[in-house]
């Protein structure tokens, strides 16, 4: 057996502790970059930690591809999300066998930061807006990664990213703050339900400061965190964030004490400066000698993602890991899973008795989504590609028409812009696709190469590309106004083309129109590049879909028109919601999201995705980007009061349901729901809450829990609902608390459409009125303040915080300040910028 640390019959903590006996200090500050290095004289191999497999594994060749993270939570399926993170698992074990260095077992995901916002360029990435749907499916994913045996690993899952993560536009240096209430009632319960239940090991902080302090120094790693988790979790950074503490966050002045601080709190893994590990083993090594670290400190580190390692079966015999026989074999082996979850995913949003279409129609598909699959910046390569036109065409005739312009760009000496040989140049008049994705973006594809037209690293143009891409998108132009030309402007390079004379060849939408019209009906296939306006490191400016003057054009043409949207995120649809007759989401579905998508169209199976997340009717409903406070702002289906656009959890079916009056004994709600249709189909069965006369402003509605039940026509099953969500955090006592009194369960099919609703009385505990210290940050409302760390920082004369049902009584007001009572409510008012306060007495 040799080294005890090699011997299983030990217990993880002993092996761990061995080996770190054995490892040198210099061994061990060198294990802190992402990139172990081998010991040799151990027998210790190269280790490093990241393998993104947000939807599949990503980035190491063709695999598997499922639908996007947020079409998973469209399924409201948590069997069937386990199921995808078990296929990712296991292709992730046989890229493994491939290459154990490159091909790692800690995985990158899932992504369980909860969509408050839309807009977020990341939005994709995440399952829903409702914490305790985001939860269930990131634990269900997390679970499928990790395996259930009670020893070893499949993989080691990592949740991203802890905390506060909604923004990409200048997210190292914006601060998200987060009071208690919002933090203990929105954001935590993301990340414990899957590290309370076992499924994930590991975390990864974010790049954003939370009341200004950066992420990776957060209290609440060691505070809260490490808590929740039944046997252990490690840390590991986010890329490069490490330096940008002592870097362009500004927090500590150097790198020393920056690294010295991310060890402290509880940051076990430096993913920095790519293969590197200088600047780590450099500031980690002066950090211990001037005694701002104690080597406990790295030890403890070192220990925490060495336990991984011994749970992944690294140093044990291979015949006593199950999962250590996996091979590369079965790399892209689960198109048929894939075909399930994209065929979950579909969200019929509309259906004015049009859907489903009849066989043998003459069908017109148009449309940038049409004849095309996009992969986004966490994909896979897909093995294959079956798109909407191509599963079409085994329901219809089927004519196709992109819908984007075809344009000649003329330079001052009359030559066109061309490609040759792939070479771009002057010459001939030679033709370029135009698409025109919004935000006076274009991306235009050479039409003889099929080429995307793209600056090089020097600045010279190229035609390589055969779709915009990777983590400089270098084949996307802004036109920017000469006189009657345009000069195009990369968005990367800032670089200028032309000046060019733009000649339309053929006007997009009008040569669809005209297809359109010649056709029985029209399936009309738009959404997004996953790629373009709205990805890491980009924030939409916008819900408006970009094509609408393409939508219209169609439409009135030919009424008989379904739009389906292939989408990473919710869009605003200027009115056409109402003037089509059928409008189908999906998520960017993989593989077989074309097969699965002309499947709900023609009837296959009856749609029966929900949405994750509100669709709003324009950006006018929703509050700043960077105000985290869904109570006080209003976000999210839990507190916005507007009418959206599609309501969180809508979704129709091609079938009807009933339901049976709710009933409720022993915190479980009941209820019989009945397929009352001609056809089968599954009902999600959604519970909320909504709390009447309670101290504190709680969610409008708030989801319970929720059910899947299929059913056949005629079929009636009694669904159980657990109600676990009724508490709130109480900011005098600091915990969760389920307040006495009445509260109203309600029991449908999305969060406004109730079918079902029962008044009970909760005998929780009676909140009294606050008296005594007044924390700053527990206000109940507030206007022109930031969280920083324990104290609220007012940003101008005039801002204020309230604090409601306070005990009335003399209260001296802290400096800068003004003291005033409303009633049982206590106003505190800056009198100039810039004041402070931590308490209030």
């Amino acid at each position: 057996m040799g080294l005890p640390f090699r011997d299983p019959a030990l217990s993880l903590e002993a092996r761990v502790s061995d080996l770190l006996g054995r490892l040198t200090d210099e061994e061990k500050v060198a294990m802190l970059h992402q990139r172990q290095p081998a010991v040799p004289r151990l027998d210790l191999a190269e280790f490093r930690t990241g393998t993104e497999a947000l939807h599949g594994v990503a980035w190491l060749g063709p695999a598997t591809v499922f639908p996007q993270a947020v079409g998973l939570g469209a399924s409201w399926d948590v069997e069937l999300v386990r199921r995808v993170g078990e296929a990712t698992g296991v292709e992730a074990r046989g890229f493994h066998r491939r290459d154990p260095v490159a091909h790692g077992l800690n995985v990158w995901a899932p992504v369980v930061n909860p969509l408050r916002d839309p807009r977020w360029g990341r939005n994709e990435e995440g399952y829903a807006e409702d914490p305790v749907l985001t939860a269930a499916m990131g634990t269900a994913y997390a679970s499928g990664l990790r395996g259930d045996h009670p020893r070893y690993l499949r993989t080691a899952p990592t949740l991203k990213h802890f905390l506060g993560y909604n923004n990409e536009d200048d997210r190292c240096v914006t601060s998200s703050d987060l009071r208690p209430r919002v933090l203990h009632e929105y954001e935590l319960p993301c990340f414990r339900g899957p590290i309370e239940a076992g499924a994930a090991v590991a975390v990864m902080p974010s790049y954003n400061l939370v009341n200004g302090r950066p992420a990776h120094l957060s209290p609440l790693i060691e505070g809260e965190l490490r808590g929740w988790a039944p046997v252990g979790v490690a840390v590991v950074s986010d890329a490069y964030a490490p330096s940008n503490v002592a870097g362009v966050q500004g927090y500590l002045p150097d790198q020393v004490e920056g690294h010295a601080a991310l060890l402290r709190a509880g940051v076990d893994s430096f993913t920095d400066q790519d293969a590197d590990p200088a600047l780590v083993i450099e500031s980690v090594t002066k950090a211990l000698a001037e005694g701002l670290l104690d080597r406990s400190a790295v030890d403890r580190a070192v220990g925490n993602v060495l336990a991984l390692r011994f749970r992944l079966g690294e140093f044990d015999p291979p015949g006593d890991n199950p999962y250590a026989s996996i091979g590369p074999e079965v790399v892209g082996t689960h198109g048929e899973l894939a075909l399930e979850a994209a065929r979950r995913a579909v969200v019929l949003l509309r259906n004015d008795s049009f859907l489903p279409l009849e066989r043998g129609a003459e069908l017109a598909v148009i449309g940038t989504h049409a004849d095309a699959l996009f992969e986004d910046w966490y994909s896979g390569t897909l093995p294959y590609r079956v798109t909407v036109r191509r599963g079409l065409e085994r329901f219809a005739s089927v004519t196709h028409h992109e819908g984007v312009d075809r344009i000649a760009l003329r330079a001052p000496d009359g030559r066109y812009l061309g490609v040759r040989g792939g070479v771009v140049g002057l010459g001939g008049r030679e033709l370029f696709d135009r698409f025109d994705w919004g935000d006076g973006v274009w991306a235009l594809r050479d039409v003889a190469s099929r080429r995307y037209l793209g600056v090089a690293e020097d600045g010279s143009l190229v035609a390589t590309a055969t779709t915009p891409g990777g983590w400089d998108v270098r084949e996307l132009f802004e036109p920017r106004p000469e006189g009657d030309d345009v000069v195009l402007r990369n968005k990367v390079q800032g670089t200028d083309t032309g000046p060019f004379a733009v000649e339309l060849v053929a006007d997009g939408a009008a040569g669809a129109a005209a297809l359109a019209a010649r056709a029985d009906t029209v399936v009309l296939v738009l959404g997004n590049d996953p790629h373009v306006n709205g990805r890491e490191t980009q924030d939409r400016t916008t819900l408006r879909l970009p094509s609408l003057d393409l939508v219209r054009a169609v439409r009135e043409a030919n009424p008989r028109t379904a739009l389906v949207l292939v989408s990473s995120y919710p869009y605003a649809l200027g009115g056409e919601e109402e003037r089509l007759p059928a409008i189908v989401w999906t998520a960017h579905g993989g593989q077989e999201q074309g097969r699965a998508v002309a499947e709900a169209l023609f009837g296959e199976f009856s749609p029966s995705g929900r949405l994750p997340q509100t669709w709003y009717r324009s950006d006018d409903d929703l509050p700043d980007i960077l105000d985290y406070d869904i109570i006080r702002a209003g976000g999210t289906y839990l507190y916005f009061d507007g009418e959206p656009l599609f309501p969180f959890g809508h979704g129709l079916s091609y079938t009807t349901f009933e339901y049976s009056e709710l009933g409720h004994a022993d915190g479980v709600a009941t209820v019989s729901v009945t397929n009352t249709g001609a056809v089968a189909g599954a009902e999600v069965v959604q519970l909320y809450s909504a709390a009447t006369g309670t101290r504190v402003r709680q969610p409008l509605r708030r989801l319970q829990s929720f059910r899947r039940v299929f059913l056949e026509p005629g079929e009636t099953a009694t669904v159980e609902l657990p109600v676990e969500h009724l508490w709130h955090w109480d900011v005098v006592s600091g915990r969760r608390v389920v307040e006495a009194g009445r509260y109203e369960l309600l029991a449908g099919s999305s969060s406004r459409e109730v079918r079902a609703r029962l008044v009970v009385d909760v005998p929780g505990e009676r909140i009294g009125p606050r008296s005594g210290v007044l924390p700053a940050v527990d206000f109940d409302d507030c206007d022109g303040v930031r969280l920083v760390d324990d104290e609220v920082v007012f940003t101008r004369e005039g801002a204020w915080i309230a604090f409601h049902d306070v005990v009335p009584g003399d209260r001296a007001a802290p400096p800068g300040l003004r003291v005033s009572f409303d009633g049982a409510s206590l106003l505190l008012t800056a009198q100039a910028a810039g004041v402070r306060v931590r308490e209030v007495r």
